[in-house]
């Protein structure tokens, strides 16, 4: 019987294989720094909206201090027409954005989602009523179709949700049905349905992970539409009703003293155009890291 010796050379090379790499010998498509730019924004707005009532300095519902005050440092951002403090409503601000927009393109997500796996698997007649719908759906401006589904519906942040998800959820049902379309067509789906696998084992196995890429890059980029969608509407009177307060009502509100109190609307809009930007950026990076062509880089 033989024995195998293990000499520290080998011991030292097998340390040496299970060391990490580090950073800069990463595949570049993992160093993206518009994606690691864009979930520090996203992180950062994420824990100032959880940890809201230890870093606002006011309830944002106080009326306390005296009315349109400029920037100093009792009220970093100043105070609005009421008194408030401006930096204190941005701050719970974040809160109904982040919600808004998670839960909105949740429901999407759910609707689209369900809608383009079934017309992509099925095909026939499915395929051709869904895609006809998407296709009416599509034809109307998207922030159009939020106002009117607010306005029947009612003003309220839930209903601002409803409409937003449904407004988005075509564009998941394109994504998914060609996705669907493309993983269909693959060799292992055949050889599956040959060993008589059933379309629910087919699908929850083989569709739904294959497609889990696209629809998390699609999923990062609606984010930062359905956040710019809630600021419409509540900017509008459809969203978050006062006195919550919410980014685009406060620049609603802004509108009638830009020209004695300009911070009013520049600090509610730069927190809009930053998280938006955050989310873009964060869709690039994940694009780039999910995207196949790019795994060989």
């Amino acid at each position: 019987m033989s024995v195998v010796t293990t000499t520290p050379d080998v011991i030292t090379e097998g340390r040496a294989a299970r060391t990490a790499t580090p950073w800069w010998k990463f595949p570049k498509r993992y160093r993206n720094p518009i994606g690691i730019a864009g979930a520090i924004i996203v992180l950062a707005t994420v824990v100032i909206a959880l940890a809201a009532p230890i870093i606002a300095p006011y309830d944002p519902s106080s009326q306390g201090a005296i009315r349109l005050l400029p920037p100093s440092r009792e009220h970093l951002m100043g105070t609005d027409e009421l008194g408030r403090d401006t930096f204190s409503r941005i701050v719970y601000g974040s809160r109904v954005s982040l919600q808004v927009g998670i839960i909105s393109v949740v429901i999407a997500l759910l609707i689209g989602g369900v809608l383009g796996l079934l017309s992509g698997y099925f095909g026939g007649l499915v395929d051709t009523w869904t895609m006809r719908l998407v296709d009416i759906m599509f034809a109307f401006p998207g922030i159009v179709l939020a106002i009117v589904i607010s306005g029947l519906l009612g003003p309220s942040r839930r209903n601002a949700m409803i409409a937003i998800g449904i407004i988005y959820a075509p564009a998941f049902a394109r994504v998914v049905r060609g996705a669907v379309l493309s993983v269909k067509s693959e060799a292992y789906m055949e050889a599956a349905k040959v060993v008589g696998a059933s379309n629910m084992r087919l699908v929850r196995q083989h569709v739904v992970p294959n497609i889990l890429a696209p629809l998390i890059v699609l999923t990062t980029v609606y984010l930062s539409s359905a956040i710019l969608s809630e600021a419409a509407l509540s900017f509008l009177g459809l969203g978050t009703q006062p006195p919550e307060p919410t980014w685009g009502g406060m620049l609603n509100i802004a509108r009638t003293y830009m020209e004695i109190s300009p911070w009013m609307a520049i600090f509610p809009g730069l927190a809009i155009a930053i998280l938006v930007l955050g989310f873009n950026f964060l869709g690039d990076g994940l694009r780039d890291i999910l995207d196949p062509r790019l795994r060989e880089r």
